[in-house]
């Protein structure tokens, strides 16, 4: 139903749908969908399924008022602001052009400091849309060598100090992170681990530029850029219209089918906003856990400095 989003650019300021033009809309859409599933190629011409459901939406959209509407995947209708028609990739190209110039206050880390973060957190759940919010701050150790405080769902956690074979990675250490290629079709090389592209191996290499971005970690400059660029090789990436806004910003989505992890940017400006991701709560059901409820989690970072000690905001 992804071919749905493809209507853009209709007038956003006119007033909501009524239930009549609600109703007409779905109408008119569940009898295109079901024409085209049982074959009637009589009454629409011929046309490929694409163009039969984007000239049913339009009718639709027409009919009610110039708003434009998006079928979402559980079928409900709503609003969406415009966006003009472009590639998952095309995001992820521009927004490594808008993330050249980010973080450039943020100074050098050194391996004894630490990561101060301040990350917005909304969980919304599938059955009965119920929504929890934190904010959680956290001290995390630049090479890991001292204690760490992390604050999860507004519990915290006191981390010891990595023990001697254990490593971060992502890395987190400045220095390492310069040794990473800033050429995109390198860095993919690299987030597939040295692998021919397939599915499994185009997960992995989503997954691993999740880890990247996901931080906490100051980036060499271009690096961040180029995982945005190397990301945007991979096949079957797609766009998701499903998240409206993101701590009050207008979001799209940028996933792959295989990955749990959404890239959230902002509809206009493309600056990157977060991540999402889909998950689900376990319960113990007569000695064994199952999962009971799944939900999606936005995770948004509104601060990030490179610290003396834990407790330190700048």
């Amino acid at each position: 139903m992804d071919e749905l989003t493809r209507v853009r650019d209709w007038d956003t300021g006119a007033e909501g749908l009524s239930d009549r033009a609600r109703a007409a809309a779905r109408a008119r859409l569940e009898t295109a969908i079901t024409e085209e599933s049982r074959g009637r190629t009589a009454r629409t011409g011929g046309l490929n399924r694409r163009l039969v459901l984007r000239t049913a939406l339009a009718g639709a959209v027409a009919a009610g008022a110039g708003v434009t509407v998006v079928v979402t995947r559980d079928g409900a209708p709503h609003r969406t602001a415009p966006l003009h028609t472009v590639s998952a990739a095309e995001v992820l190209r521009r927004a490594a052009d808008r993330s050249r110039t980010a973080n450039r206050d943020l100074p050098v880390p050194r391996d004894d400091q630490y990561f101060y973060t301040r990350i917005y957190v909304v969980q919304t759940y599938l059955k009965g849309g119920r929504t929890r919010t934190w904010t959680d701050e956290s001290w995390m150790s630049v090479d890991g060598s001292k204690p760490s405080l992390r604050q999860e769902n507004g519990k915290i956690h006191h981390d010891p100090p990595l023990g001697k074979h254990e490593v971060r990675w992502p890395p987190t250490v400045y220095s390492e992170l310069q040794k990473w290629p800033t050429d995109p079709d390198k860095l993919l090389d690299q987030f597939r681990h040295g692998m021919k592209s397939s599915l499994r191996n185009d997960v992995d290499a989503f997954f691993e530029g999740c880890m990247l971005l996901m931080g906490p970690r100051v980036l060499p400059p271009a690096l961040q850029a180029a995982a945005f660029e190397a990301l945007s090789k991979l096949p079957r990436i797609r766009l998701d219209y499903h998240d409206a806004t993101v701590a009050g910003r207008r979001a799209v989505g940028v996933s792959h089918p295989g990955a749990a992890f959404t890239f959230l940017f902002d509809r206009k400006t493309y600056d990157y906003l977060g991540l999402r991701t889909k998950g689900s709560s376990a319960k113990k059901v007569n000695g064994e856990w199952k999962q009971v409820n799944s939900y999606y989690r936005t995770t948004t970072l509104e601060d990030i400095q490179v610290v003396d000690r834990i407790g330190q905001h700048h």
